[in-house]
Parts: structure tokens; sequence; C-alpha cells
């Protein structure tokens, strides 16, 4: 299955007084609007009694997998976002938007593996959400999304933040770079020079010998197969070659022409840190005052240490850092 993972989801216990089956129910504001005939679930995490203040939006663009955005378990509600949202939410309200033709809700033991939603018809991955997962469909339907927010009576128009972590970043850096709205972006854990390239570090950083472990030389065959059919969209083997194709465009090339600033972050330990590594190199060769990088040291694509072994110590969680350090960057002038 040609996927990246993406965010890791966690999990706390909510107090249960009724059946909860609604975004509501969990704290969100749930909005929809209409892009292309289809149905944008859209979710609003605000401070509590702050709900109608004017403050501006910091929306997030979550990274691949057809997960459904609220996923529970009796009395356990899975992350929606990858951070506790608390210091944001002081400045601002926080928008997520839902995948495509993929359920808002649902049951956790009803998911495939890593949560993913499957047609229960079909045991497969719904072809309504695979005809959409392109990156210009998120790119042009997120600049819809904005639109309508900013219409809304509290929504303070004069800055936008928008966020995106791995896949999300690649669709974050494409629609700061066609929206004048956002005012401030956050690329994290993306890969500058394309999925291909991710696929093939991935693969590479498991490899052990010369022969029988040659995951990313398999990567080139694919990428070959990729490019000789890049319009075609069957979804048999995951992604179609389309997404695949599209969100191997480099996005260095969309970063570089913004003047806006940025914040680029990363784990160290993550196989995509070297081409991180490398636009900090480019950015300050082309003397862009605009860019600022944050590395966490050791740490890998989730921003979890690793152990002896090579594994993520999922111990120590660090995303709540990270959202702060973000909520920090975004109050600097």
């Amino acid at each position: 299955m040609k996927f990246l993972l993406s965010i890791f989801t966690i999990c706390f216990t909510l107090p249960i007084f009724a059946q909860k089956t609604k975004a509501e129910d969990f704290g969100f504001r749930h909005l929809q609007i209409l892009y292309n005939s289809d149905t944008v679930d859209i979710l609003i995490k605000s401070k509590k009694g702050e709900e109608l203040k004017r403050k501006p939006f910091f929306l997030f663009c979550q990274g691949s997998l057809p997960q459904p955005l609220i996923k529970k378990n009796g009395a356990k509600l899975y992350s929606v976002f990858p951070f506790e949202t608390d210091s944001l939410e002081k400045d601002y309200h926080l928008v997520i938007i839902s995948k495509p033709y993929i359920p808002l809700v649902a049951e956790a033991n009803t998911l495939g593996p890593d949560f993913i939603y499957l047609d229960p018809k079909t045991g497969k991955i719904p072809k309504n959400y695979s005809n959409r997962n392109l990156l210009d469909y998120y790119v042009d339907r997120n600049l819809k999304v904005i639109d309508f927010l900013e219409a809304l009576p509290y929504a303070d128009s004069t800055k936008l933040i928008v966020a995106g972590h791995s896949e999300g970043s690649t669709i974050a850096s494409k629609l700061a770079l066609k929206s004048e709205k956002v005012t401030r972006l956050i690329y994290a854990s993306g890969c500058p020079f394309g999925r291909i390239m991710a696929m093939i570090g991935q693969d590479r950083a498991t490899e052990t010998d010369t022969d029988s472990t040659r995951y990313g030389e398999s990567e080139f065959d694919y990428w070959e197969q990729v490019v000789n059919d890049k319009n075609n969209m069957d979804d048999s083997n995951g992604d179609t070659n389309k997404a695949t194709y599209d969100f191997s465009e480099p996005a260095i090339h969309y970063l570089e022409k913004l003047t806006i600033p940025v914040l680029i972050c990363y784990g160290t330990k993550d196989f995509c840190a070297p081409y991180n590594d490398y636009l900090h190199v480019e950015m300050l060769r082309q003397q862009k005052k605009n860019f600022t990088f944050k590395a966490y040291i050791g740490l890998e694509h989730n921003f979890f240490p690793l152990t002896a072994n090579g594994q993520p110590n999922y111990d120590q969680f660090n995303w709540n850092k990270v959202a702060n350090d973000w909520w920090r960057w975004t109050k600097q002038k």
C-alpha cells in the first residue's frame, strides 16, 4: 500500500453521561459547506466561553490517510488534533477539515488498520475519497473554506495562520502561495522535495544490507511506473498514481516564493530531516529573512525520541511542546 503514515493518534477519557454521537458532544462546532457538490465538514475548537469572541483562525491541515476526524471507543476519544489545543485557543479559533467522503464520527472498532475508514460494503477505501484525494482538490477546497470562515461574525480576518503536518504541510504550503489571506505558515515534518523522496528516504532507513533489503530501489521502479501513467486514478494499490505524482511536486517550489513568515519544524531523526536541512541551507543562500527553522534534536516524524533499537518511544510525548512553540512563534512580530 503506497501510503505514508502521518499523525500519531492519542486518546483520552471523557466523562460519558449520555451517548455522544455529534461533534458538539465533544466540544466542537460543526459547520458544513458545499464544494463542487461535495459536503465538507468543518470542526472549530474554541476556548470555552469565547466561542463568539472575534479571533483569527488557525487552520490545521492534517496528514494522509482517510480517517474520520472524531474516533471514539466507549469513554475514550481519540485526538482530533495531535496536540492539546489550550495554548493556541488563547488567541485563535482552531479549524480542521474532514477528508472527502469519510464519516465525521466513527467508532474506532469499526475502522481498519491505522483507523482507516473502509466502505462496509466493499471493505475497501471509498472510491469517492480516492477520486478526490488530490493536492489541488484539497488546496482549492480549503480556499473555499477560508472564504466561508472569514465571513463569520467572530472571524478576525486580519490574520490567518495555516499549519500542516506531513502530507498536510504540502497542502498548507501551496495554499499559502495561492491565498493572500494566509499571513503565516507552519510547515511541520514535511518533505520539501516531494512525496516520492519521503518514500525513498523512509525505505532507505529500513535497509540492512545490499542484497535482500533493496527497498529504496523498489521505489524508483514504482516512481517510473507513476510517471509513465501519471493521471491514472486506479486506487487498488493504495494512493492513485495522480495523487503520488501531484504530491511529489517539490514543496520547495511553493515555499521559496513566499514572503510571509514561515516556520519550518521537524525532528532530526525524521527520514525527511536531510531535505529540511537542505531547505535551511538554501533559504540562507537566498537570504530569505522570512523563514524560521526549528529542528527538534533526536526526534522522529511525530516528535517522539527513538529507543536503542530505532523505534519511537511513545512514553515521551512532545506534540504539546511543539504546539506551544507554534503558539509562541505566531505571537512574534
